[in-house]
């Protein structure tokens, strides 16, 4: 048999299991591990997080075959890398405390981001996502001063310092958020789709969460909806194996989270989110559908190199697995490939890595000469409607 979710309970030998599932003996602790068994998954537990990835498979791609120019390609990696240093000047700003709150970075995941750079429409089609939104912002063409400002609190972020690091908003980019409660976000975005669709325009929503949201009933609601409707939306678990601490086999019953579109008719998707090119190619398909009229669940599979938030000793995973998960990194594989495909020297990414880290330690003086808002802001941006008469 194989994999077991990590759910320990009593001695349940004398219990008749459903077909299906499994019951293992933890020798070390006399219980039980009861789980659903699949196919694919490795025989425990932790193995099948070292391997959950790998399960997406990465085709050999060429980037002329799937439509991007060579430009488009090196824009890849140049916003992956944009990505990557400002997550780390952000965390050598949280560790000098000149960030306040929660700060949740992108850092591993940015192939997912770059290659939605190259798959909407920007400014036309709309993105929806949690708290771990810095990646996406930066992917979509805000600027990292206006971001960097707005995770210091102060008056020239993006939400003029009032929502920080997990409450990224730009209107003009079509970024919608940015939100802190887990799946809240998902109502929210089949609400833009359907908005969408009412206008009659064929621009699409992407809704991202996480794996642990994945389990929120609103998003099961949410689904279902969009499958009535024909929303032109694309629900993207962007499954990095940990919701928090928690392994996604000790939180989902089965592995397979895409198939749970099959429910409510839609197109279902699993896509390797270590692999540019691997998840611009399968991703473009289903936004086609989405203009369509025709939703899709898409798994992505992934993995954050830093804890769910700064706070986050990351007792949970050894640095063996993260080692092994960091010798693939999206950003190296595509550095790799520019430089096989004759796109761009070691020299020139070089030269592209220095301009892009100062362009990242320029955001953070912006960030630190900008004013934090004045108290009175405080009663500004709650309402469209300027004159509101309840709001004092």
């Amino acid at each position: 048999m194989n994999g077991v979710s990590g759910v320990y309970c009593p001695d349940l030998d004398h219990l008749q299991l459903k077909p299906g599932f499994m019951a293992k003996k933890n020798q070390e602790t006399g219980h039980t591990a009861v789980g659903q068994t699949n196919g694919t998954a490795p025989a425990s537990a932790y193995d099948s997080i070292d391997h959950l990835i790998d399960l997406a498979p990465i085709e050999d791609n060429d980037h002329r075959e799937l439509g991007l120019s060579d430009e488009a390609v090196c824009d890849m990696y140049r916003n992956m890398m944009l990505q990557r240093r400002f997550e780390e000047r952000a965390a050598q700003a949280y560790g000098r405390q000149r960030i306040g709150g929660f700060l949740h970075l992108y850092n591993g995941q940015e192939a997912i981001s770059a290659a939605v750079r190259h798959v909407l429409r920007i400014g036309e089609d709309q993105v929806i996502t949690a708290y771990r939104d810095h990646g996406l912002g930066l992917a979509l063409g805000m600027t990292p001063n206006g971001c960097m400002a707005e995770l210091f609190g102060r008056i020239d972020g993006y939400s003029r310092g009032k929502g920080g690091s997990m409450h990224f908003f730009d209107k003009k980019n079509g970024m919608c958020g940015g939100h802190g409660i887990v799946g809240g976000q998902i109502p929210l975005g089949a609400g833009i789709a359907f908005g969408l669709k009412y206008k009659g325009t064929d621009n699409v929503c992407l809704a991202f969460m996480g794996d642990g949201a994945a389990q929120q009933g609103a998003v099961h609601e949410a689904a279902n909806l969009a499958g009535l409707y024909d929303l032109p939306v694309v629900f993207i678990v962007e499954n990095n194996i940990y919701g928090m601490g928690t392994a996604v086999d000790r939180s989902s019953a089965t592995l397979e989270l895409y198939k749970r579109g099959e429910a409510y008719g839609m197109h279902c998707g699993l896509i390797n989110g270590m692999d540019v090119l691997q998840v611009y190619k399968q991703l473009k398909q289903h936004v086609e559908w989405a203009r369509k009229g025709e939703p899709s669940f898409v798994e992505i599979r992934t993995y954050r190199y830093r804890g769910h938030s700064m706070s986050d000793p990351q007792k949970y995973r050894t640095k063996e697995e993260m080692e092994n998960r960091q010798n693939q990194d999206p950003i190296i594989r595509l550095k790799l490939y520019l430089e096989n495909k004759g796109l761009a020297t070691p020299e020139e990414i070089d030269a592209w890595d220095e301009e892009i880290n100062q362009v990242a330690l320029e955001s953070v003086n912006f960030a630190e000469n900008s004013p934090f808002p004045p108290v009175e802001t405080m009663w500004e941006d709650v309402y469209v409607q300027q004159d509101y008469p309840f709001i004092n």
